[in-house]
């Protein structure tokens, strides 16, 4: 399987771009989040950079790359900003990449209409770009559409996403490997962090979640887990900045209680709930309203967070499986479902949490990993 940039995907996707741009009279987008300019050209740039990208109406496409042209992009022009000194990080990069933008525009057109992502929409645009685009310049927020359209992976999303799921799996297994009372929360962190890398077979762009033991979740502690206790591993490991997200619950001393046994198959009987009711349309907030019913019903122990959530280039997009959201399942949708139950005599409580794809029909499985216990 190939996880190289695929440019007719990232054109797929500028094309979709562009729908939205003539159902709304928009004649150029300018993107500055590093997520945007990887959905529409392809390239993943470090956190330290600040590439942008703008599109036209008419599918011309222009890529500001840090330092170097990329080898691999699906851009009509690429112009680079010197984001290093000898080395050193610049912090007036974002100066230099408007700059730079700036004098490929001027030789594309003017706008009279220029969608920009309202929450990181820089100044320097207005003061040194967009204000010389147009005489009666309009600016508009594009940014819920953007979040929109990235709901419906293409093949080359769905890929990344998948192997960055393939190293949960061997994430899991180690974990069960080497569970023992003793073994400290950050040796357990070190070691699932090096066999994601190595299954990989690169550095990771992102990772997460929780790896606290004895607790519903957290970050590692210099503390050695204990016999009795179940380990909640929610693991988020990103390849090539696309995210998976799933959770297994773990006996320490490889001994669960009835009580724990018990919890578990109740929490375990959510997913063929899942699968039975998620199609095209369905109501993500009446199916969290279902399964935290039944969630409730266990006695003893409390369900109090969200049910899942969409992943992809960030941890948690649309769709959500939250009362708090009234979204539906799309196609194309990557999401989890991670129902929980928590109590102290649980010691701690038992989290499981799968990711699926939502089809023409239904939804498709994505992490296929023992739910038990032990």
């Amino acid at each position: 399987m190939s996880f190289e940039i695929d440019p007719a995907l990232c054109r797929h996707r500028q094309q979709r771009l562009q729908a939205e741009m003539r159902r709304r009279d928009i004649d150029l987008v300018i993107v500055a989040k590093t997520e945007h300019v990887q959905w529409l050209t392809g390239p993943r740039f470090g956190w330290v950079y600040e590439p942008l990208a703008a599109l036209w109406k008419d599918g011309t496409c222009t890529l500001v790359a840090p330092n170097a042209a990329p080898p691999v992009h699906a851009a009509d022009a690429v112009t680079t900003y010197e984001a290093q000194w000898l080395c050193t990080l610049r912090n007036d990069q974002r100066h230099a990449a408007v700059d730079a933008l700036k004098k490929v525009l001027h030789t594309q057109g003017r706008a009279r209409r220029i969608g920009v992502e309202y929450s990181c929409f820089p100044r320097h645009f207005g003061d040194r770009t967009l204000d010389e685009l147009s005489d009666s310049l309009e600016i508009v927020d594009v940014e819920p559409a953007l979040y929109h359209l990235r709901r419906r992976k293409d093949a080359d999303e769905l890929a990344r996403i998948k192997h960055a799921i393939g190293a949960t799996g061997a994430m899991y297994a180690k974990a069960r490997e080497i569970m023992q009372p003793g073994l400290s929360e950050l040796e357990m962190f070190n070691t699932l962090q090096a066999t994601a890398v190595n299954y990989l077979g690169e550095m990771l762009t992102g990772t997460g979640n929780d790896y606290a033991s004895g607790v519903p979740g957290g970050p590692p502690r210099p503390r050695k887990i204990e016999a009795g206790e179940l380990y909640v591993l929610d693991l988020g490991p990103a390849f090539r900045g696309y995210f998976a997200d799933n959770c297994r619950a773990i006996a320490v001393d490889g001994k669960p209680t009835p009580l724990q046994l018990a919890a578990q198959k109740h929490i375990a009987e959510v997913f063929p709930m899942v699968t039975e009711f998620v199609k095209p349309g369905a109501s993500c907030r009446a199916l969290f309203t279902k399964v935290k019913a039944h969630l409730d019903a266990f006695t003893g122990a409390r369900f109090d967070h969200h049910l899942g959530h969409g992943i992809g280039l960030f941890p948690h997009e649309a769709p959500h499986l939250n009362s708090m959201w009234d979204d539906t399942f799309e196609v194309g949708d990557v999401f989890t479902a991670e129902p929980g139950l928590y109590s102290d005599k649980l010691r701690g409580g038992i989290r499981l949490e799968n990711d699926y794809v939502v089809t023409e029909t239904g939804v498709e499985l994505l992490s296929d990993f023992p739910l038990g216990l032990t």
